[in-house]
This record gives C-alpha cells, sequence and structure tokens, in this order.
C-alpha cells in the first residue's frame, strides 16, 4: 500500500493566491497561531504545515477564506501546546501489568475503528487530532519507567496520523512514542491504543470525539454528548480516575490461577497477527436468533465459539476457556477513561462440547449470571488491588521477573479464547448519516489462536476475529453455525500473512 505524500504548501504560496484584502488576515491568522505554540521549532513547523495543509484544501474545494480561516480558529488548540508538560499519571490496577507482562516486540494493544459513507481527507483528520488531544490529557503521554512502577508522562507535541499499514496492531515500539496512533484508510479512521491508556470504553469516547470534529471541521453540524465530548470543555477529574484506588477491599480473594486450558490446533505464526476477519451481521438479526436460542447475544456467541473451537482442536482432553471482560463501570456509573474492566471465564470440559448451541446454552448462561456478578467482580477487583499492593515496594528491576509469576494468571495460556463485546455505539443522532459501521478488534495472543470483539451500531454488529494461525477451520466453523442458524453474514478482512 502506497503513502500518499501530502504536499505541504508554503505560506508564501498561499499568500499568492489570496485577495489583496485577504493577505493581511492570512498574516493575523499565522500570527495567531505562534501565540498558541510554545514547542521545539521543529514541533512548531510541523503544527504550521497542518494548518496551510488544511486551509490549501478548503481553498481547492471552494471554501471561502473567512469560513476557512474560522473552522481553522487557532482558538481551539487551547493552551494545550502553550504550557508545559507538567502532570503524569500512575497506570490504573488493571494497566499495571502490562508493561510488567511484554514480550519483546509485542504489546497488549486493542484497535477501533469507524468507516465513514465518504474517503477520508487526511489534512482534516490531522488537524482535527491537533484540536481534539487536549480533551485527553492522560493520552497526550508517553509510557516511562520509574523506581518502583512505570507511569504515563504528559508529552507536548504534535501527535501524527498515519496512513494504514499492512498489519494491523503492529507494536508502537520507541520508548518516546505516544501510546494510540491514529491510521486511516480509503473511508475508516482507526485508533489502535497500548492498553495501559485505556479500555474499549475510553477508546470509543476518544475515537467518536476525534471523528466528531473531523466532521464539523467538514463543515457538517455535530453536537457533543455523553459519548462525543466537547473538545473545548475543561477536562474533569472523574475522567481520569483510577477507580480501582476507590474500590472497597473485600474479605477473601478470587481465584486467577488455573490449568493450561486447550488450544487450537494449528501452527503459530511468526506474524501477529496473520490475519483479521470480520463477520458482518444484521444486529436485529442477531438479536432474533439469540432470542430463538432464550440467550442473550453474548451467550449465543460463546455457544457457538465452543462449538468451532472443538472443531478446530486435535486435543480433546482438559477444559475449553473463553475469558469475558466486564465493564465495572454499570455497577457504579463512573465517567473514568481509564482502564475499569474486570474479566470471567467461562469454561467448559473439551469432552462435554457435542450437540448444538442449545445443549450448551443453560451452562454457559448459568456461568455468565454468576461470574458476571457485581459480587464475584468486586471480588475479582479486590485480588487484583491486593496483588498490586504485594508488589507495591519491590523495585522495578527486580518486580518485573517477579510480576510475571505473580501475575501468572494474565497469561493467555490459561485461556483458549476471548470475546469482547463492547455492545451499541451511541452518537448524537447527527453523526449517523455519516458513519456507516464500526469494528473493534483484540491484539493477538501469545499462545492463542484467537481473539474476538464485537461491536454493534445502528442495525450492523460486527464480529472480528483477531488469529495467530493461518489454519481457517475455526473461523470456517463458525461461519457454518452461524448462518444454519438462519443469519446472514457478509466476511470482510485482511489477506493471511505468513505461515
Amino acid at each position: 500500500m502506497k503513502k500518499r505524500n501530502i504536499k505541504i504548501p508554503k505560506p508564501d504560496i498561499l499568500m499568492d493566491r489570496l485577495k489583496e484584502s485577504e493577505q493581511e488576515k492570512y498574516r493575523e491568522f499565522l500570527d495567531d497561531i505562534n501565540l498558541h505554540l510554545q514547542l521545539p521549532k521543529k514541533q512548531k513547523a510541523l503544527l504550521i504545515n497542518d494548518f496551510n495543509n488544511a486551509l490549501d484544501y478548503y481553498l481547492k474545494n471552494d471554501i471561502p477564506f473567512e469560513e476557512a480561516i474560522t473552522r481553522l480558529s487557532p482558538k481551539q488548540l487551547g493552551g494545550f501546546y502553550a504550557h508545559p508538560a507538567s502532570s503524569w499519571y500512575p497506570l490504573d490496577n488493571a494497566a499495571i501489568i502490562y508493561p510488567l507482562s511484554m514480550k519483546f516486540g509485542q504489546m497488549p494493544m486493542f484497535r477501533m475503528s469507524a468507516y465513514l459513507k465518504e474517503e477520508v481527507v487526511p489534512e482534516i483528520l490531522q488537524m482535527a487530532l491537533d484540536f481534539t488531544i487536549k480533551r485527553f490529557p492522560s493520552f497526550a503521554t508517553i509510557l516511562k519507567s520509574g523506581f518502583f512502577w512505570h507511569y504515563l508522562d504528559s508529552t507536548k507535541k504534535r501527535f501524527t496520523i498515519e496512513e494504514e499499514k499492512i498489519l494491523p496492531l503492529l507494536p508502537i515500539s520507541s520508548s518516546r512514542a505516544q501510546s494510540f496512533r491514529v491510521l486511516h484508510y480509503k473511508n475508516r479512521i482507526s485508533i489502535e491504543y497500548f492498553h495501559v491508556l485505556t479500555d474499549g470504553f475510553g477508546g470509543s469516547i476518544f475515537l467518536n470525539t476525534l471523528i466528531g470534529e473531523y466532521l464539523r471541521l467538514l463543515g457538517h453540524d455535530i453536537p457533543c454528548g455523553e459519548f462525543l465530548w466537547d473538545i473545548d470543555a475543561t477536562p474533569h477529574e472523574d475522567e481520569l480516575s483510577n477507580e480501582f484506588a476507590k474500590a472497597k477491599l473485600q474479605k477473601g480473594t478470587s481465584g486467577f490461577m488455573g490449568k493450561i486450558a486447550t488450544q487450537m490446533s494449528g501452527k503459530v505464526s511468526a506474524i501477529f497477527p496473520c490475519r483479521v476477519v470480520h463477520f458482518e451481521m444484521n444486529s436485529r438479526q442477531l438479536h432474533e436468533v439469540a432470542k430463538r436460542h432464550n440467550a442473550t447475544i453474548t451467550v449465543y456467541l460463546l455457544a457457538q465459539m465452543f462449538l468451532a473451537q472443538k472443531y478446530a482442536t486435535e486435543d480433546l482432553s482438559g477444559d475449553i476457556r473463553v475469558q469475558v471482560p466486564v465493564n465495572m463501570r454499570k455497577y457504579n456509573g463512573s465517567k473514568t477513561i481509564r482502564n475499569y474492566a474486570m474479566y470471567f471465564s467461562c469454561d467448559l470440559p473439551t469432552s462435554e462440547i457435542k450437540g448444538n448451541a442449545d445443549d450448551l446454552i443453560p451452562n454457559i448462561s448459568e456461568q455468565v449470571r454468576e461470574k458476571s456478578s457485581e459480587k464475584d467482580m468486586n471480588k475479582m477487583m479486590s485480588t487484583t488491588i491486593k496483588l498490586v499492593q504485594s508488589l507495591k515496594f519491590v523495585p522495578l528491576l527486580i518486580k518485573k521477573p517477579v510480576a510475571t509469576v505473580v501475575y501468572g494468571f494474565l497469561g493467555d495460556k490459561i485461556f483458549s479464547n476471548y470475546l469482547s463485546n463492547l455492545g451499541v455505539i451511541k452518537v448524537p443522532e447527527e453523526m449517523n448519516e455519516y458513519v456507516e459501521k464500526y469494528d473493534f478488534i483484540l491484539g493477538p495472543g501469545n499462545v492463542c489462536r484467537a481473539s474476538c470483539g464485537l461491536i454493534t451500531f445502528n442495525d450492523r454488529s460486527v464480529f472480528s476475529i483477531t488469529k495467530t494461525t493461518v489454519d481457517p477451520s475455526y473461523e470456517e466453523k463458525l461461519y457454518e453455525l452461524l448462518t444454519a442458524d438462519g443469519i446472514d453474514i457478509e466476511v470482510t478482512g485482511s489477506a493471511v500473512y505468513g505461515d
């Protein structure tokens, strides 16, 4: 895939294209931009180029000069680029494990994408990111190592968009890199997050807020709301809260350790991931089929996943175990965009997985109901907090190998698969006409051959499978099971890489 080279119009070239009455206003416009930028010379030049790129796009598309500079008002930068970086954020309890448990060249990441109904304009998307980032100070950070723990340190720089590469979820390898990346390809805008920053809820807020600003810069009237934030509002401390620090410790512990789970067969590729497959379904149809089986959508999909997984393995012993995250905000209404999720595992002995979905649903339903209860989730949260406290004063140099053992429950050896259902994406009604669909993919595990994510927008549900083996038997069987139940599926996704 070729990179698009955007020519950067120099100020004097833009000046020559303006009427004499507009030239003085353009000089004032540049002066105003400079007042908002107290950055190193190179960073300042890049941001000024962003304004000039966007202005050039507007003028070439017959947007009047006055309207163009109004849309691009430097006031929307606020004081973000004019104030020195002075904040830092300790990692929340769920994020602490991620930098400790990273293997070389791999990072716990996830990705959310929105597909617009028109091709993305990179010049305007870059400008939208320049304006939006100030609203998310915990995202404008880089990961650093302290004496006892890693932490997020504020950084003031131009956060850049990138044209889509071949593979999704490539590690963000630089130690000075931002902990997320914004990508574009044709009509798709994607954000890939290093999990230290946020979870699916926070990721959706940032993506929707960025898209809302992008659409406004294109001249559309997009209001703000609960799930699409006002970029000019002052960030609230509740949005940056580490909810784990507020939790009341429960008596007893929740067991994390487990036996090694039965894995799908097939050689793990050296390329991670080697394929991403999307099953696009009508959300109403999916709901009706699940209802016919007396199951929620999550329970229904879990049942079909267990059947497909058994089909895709030659090991008929042990347990197949699927990890399912739970958004803890549903229990206390928290607005934090930090990590705030726990998980439970849904387990079935491989030998007992037979028949059809109806044979498995009663057991799965009971597990989901009991294990995802507020009581059980709070117990697991308490255990997580106690484990973090047990390593509190251990130096990071010693902590990393110790944590790998103590937090071994987070290793994916004890899971066969993952299912993260983000539910329904909600945006202002005015935005619906510009967005076609969303998808959500989980970063690949080190051992698990597949990880699954589900996201719904309007009448489209997209079930995404991230693969670490080229063996297609799992997704082929899952497709067969779902279509046999009357669900119409459109399959999209990447090519297969590696062997």
